[in-house]
């Protein structure tokens, strides 16, 4: 298992971008799916990306598919979430982690009981 680290939140106005990054050490890194899930306050945690350890593979919650792009870098250990159109309702902690052993992404995105470990989260705030 490895400790995610997500960076790359920040404060953004309605319609803007922000692009997350999810890091972790250790060569079981690409071995993994990782997913992005995100949780605001008094709300459940809701997944919303996932992609395969080879990259080939992606998932995405009908919420974010046509404003959110993940992608991974197996040689840097990251994983990405490129998100546009944002909007307030988009303000939430985002965290980043694998996913457990024999689960697709579609079934993390499901549900977010399907990650094993994930770091402290990057706050992303969408306010004009």
């Amino acid at each position: 298992q490895f400790q995610p680290v997500e960076s790359g939140g920040g404060l953004v106005q309605p319609g803007g971008s922000l692009r997350l990054t999810c890091t972790a050490s250790g060569s079981t890194f690409r071995s993994y799916s990782i997913g992005w899930f995100r949780q605001a306050p008094g709300k459940d945690r809701e997944g919303l990306a996932c992609v395969s350890s080879g990259g080939l593979v992606t998932a995405y919650a009908d919420s974010v598919e046509a404003r959110f792009t993940i992608s991974r870098n197996n040689d840097k250990g990251a994983v990405y979430l490129s998100m546009n159109i944002l909007q307030p309702e988009d303000t939430a902690t985002y965290f980043c982690g694998p996913a457990r052993s024999g689960t697709s992404c579609q079934s993390l995105i499901n549900d977010p009981d399907n990650f094993i470990s994930w770091g402290q989260g990057t706050q992303v705030t969408v306010s004009s």
